[in-house]
């Protein structure tokens, strides 16, 4: 049993091509039935974001595997074979459970080291599991994927540092205060970054969010989302005294915010310190406020060179995460490779235990008079002797399975104790009850 994944994703596909892919999570246990339909699938999993849409399939001929998932989407999305082609990836067997690894641990996000994948693998195998379209090998797997993650993420620092701008604002702003409880932000203007950036802080205890901006009716719609209250927009230099963070993002081709407004509120203030952050191209705050005591000015750039840093402190953390990963799928894979004995040393048992129950029972119907407790302890023997016999048999299959260069030694087992003929055997017996069964 093999592992495969078919899939596109931001690196692979534009937008436009991804969401003509997706699965809503509402319609995923349906489509999950519908691909178990097709040939040779015997275990599937649908991950299914804005930046990805893959299929986990555990089957028994990759190639056959493929085809079939390639057919499914084709037909479940109603598209040619031939546009799915240039968008989509495959991986196989080791690097096919190094992909999923890699992705439950944020290393093939868009964004190195962000928290939102994990949530959305575990997601996508709960729905998996209540479609009960996983058994033992998919279920291993994304357990052990959603374990790599959290061991990626508990001994590197990959998810430590901020790497978009309005993460970078926060880091700033507990550098700056320490602890940003109860602290009160003013967004002057409306701009998408400063919004983003006041909702993080928002995350991360700030309580107070005052919003002022030239359209008064957008500042009250903004305030409403944050639970905040609307300024209007004359009004921010008298109400800035209440801000600790200033979030300016205006649109304005010259500054807004000067040096005397800035003066005037951190002396009202009582020189409380107060963080401004301009993120507006051109800027909107006068740079020499920055030479105002207890005045902290950040610009797009300051921020961006933040980012910067942090996003090489991620690569750094992600080679580190490599190389977990580069040990665990090893171990996955020895796993798996161990399951290739599993048929034969069933099949090895059955045979002996046959052979047992066969012999023990000519030698009890020869033995006359012999009590129930003489019975049992014979019947014990005969156990213990088989399990003795057949004990070291198994050891070396499991441990041969496990090793890739051990070679076929299950195939070689199988003839060396006549597995095959004795399955056909059997099996002729129980269809059409001919055979002595005798063994010599």
């Amino acid at each position: 049993m093999g592992i495969i994944v078919v899939g596109l994703s931001h690196k692979t596909a534009p937008v436009d091509v991804r969401e003509k892919l997706s699965f809503p999570e509402a319609t995923v246990p349906d489509a999950l039935k519908t691909l178990m339909g097709y040939e040779g699938i015997r275990e599937s999993l649908i991950l299914s974001t804005c930046n990805r849409v893959e299929i986990y399939a555990a089957v028994q001929d990759s190639a056959q595997g493929v085809d079939q998932i390639k057919k499914f989407i084709a037909d479940y999305h109603n598209l040619s074979r031939e546009a799915l082609e240039r968008s989509l990836y495959i991986h196989t067997d080791g690097q096919g459970v190094r992909h999923v690894f890699r992705v439950a641990s944020s290393l093939d996000s868009m964004v190195v080291g962000e928290p939102q994948i994990l949530g959305q693998i575990k997601d996508a195998f709960d729905i998996s599991l209540k479609s009960k379209t996983t058994s033992a090998v998919l279920n291993k797997l994304m357990k052990k994927a959603i374990s790599v993650a959290k061991r990626v993420r508990t001994e590197t620092k990959i998810a430590e540092s901020a790497v978009s701008i309005s993460f970078a604002a926060v880091e700033l702003a507990r550098k700056i205060f320490g602890d940003l409880e109860g602290k009160a932000v003013m967004l002057l203007g409306a701009g998408e970054m400063a919004e983003l950036a006041a909702r993080h802080l928002l995350n991360n205890g700030v309580k107070t969010i005052m919003v002022a901006n030239r359209t008064f009716e957008r500042a009250v719609e903004l305030a409403k989302e944050f639970n905040g209250s609307a300024v209007r927009f004359e009004d921010f230099p008298s109400e800035m005294v209440m801000a600790d963070i200033l979030i300016c993002s205006t649109g304005a081709s010259h500054y807004v915010v000067k040096h005397d407004i800035v003066s005037r509120a951190v002396k009202d203030r009582r020189h409380k310190p107060i963080f401004m952050i301009d993120i507006s191209v051109p800027r909107n705050i006068d740079p020499d406020v920055n030479n105002i005591d207890n005045v902290y000015l950040y610009d797009i750039d300051n921020l961006q060179g933040v980012v910067t840093a942090n996003v090489q402190g991620r690569q750094k953390e992600a080679e580190k995460a490599e190389e977990i990963i580069t040990q665990e799928v090893e171990t996955y894979l020895q796993w798996e490779r161990s399951l290739d004995a599993v048929p034969t040393i069933v099949d090895l048992r059955e045979k002996v235990e046959d052979i047992r129950k066969r012999e023990l029972e000519k030698t009890l119907c020869q033995m006359n008079g012999i009590s129930d407790e003489q019975r049992n302890a014979v019947e014990a023997l005969s156990t213990a002797i088989v399990n003795k016999i057949v004990h070291a048999p198994i050891v070396v299959l499991k441990q041969a399975a496990s090793n890739p260069e051990s070679g076929d030694l299950c195939s070689f087992a199988r003839k060396l104790f006549n597995l095959d003929k004795e399955l056909k055997r059997h099996s002729h017996e129980k269809g059409f009850g001919s055979g002595e069964g005798s063994e010599k």
